[in-house]
């Protein structure tokens, strides 16, 4: 993956496309949890969902290397 993806005349680092493409990810597997009722199994919603936004955008991370 390169270091710079150009997005008009701006130079965008490769990491921010992930991130955004992790937190997309995050939004839609957030919404499924709460529509199964997962958050009612949960000591703590917040770091839970901070849990998952770290392991996707590991995962995100270590496939596209």
């Amino acid at each position: 993956m390169p270091r710079e993806i150009a997005l008009g005349d701006a130079l965008v680092p490769g990491l921010l496309v992930m991130f955004v493409l992790a937190l997309l990810a995050l939004w839609l597997l957030d919404w499924v949890a709460g529509r199964v009722g997962l958050y009612r199994l949960v000591w703590h919603p917040p770091l839970f969902r901070l849990a998952v936004f770290v392991c996707v955008f590991g995962a995100f991370a270590l496939f596209l290397n």
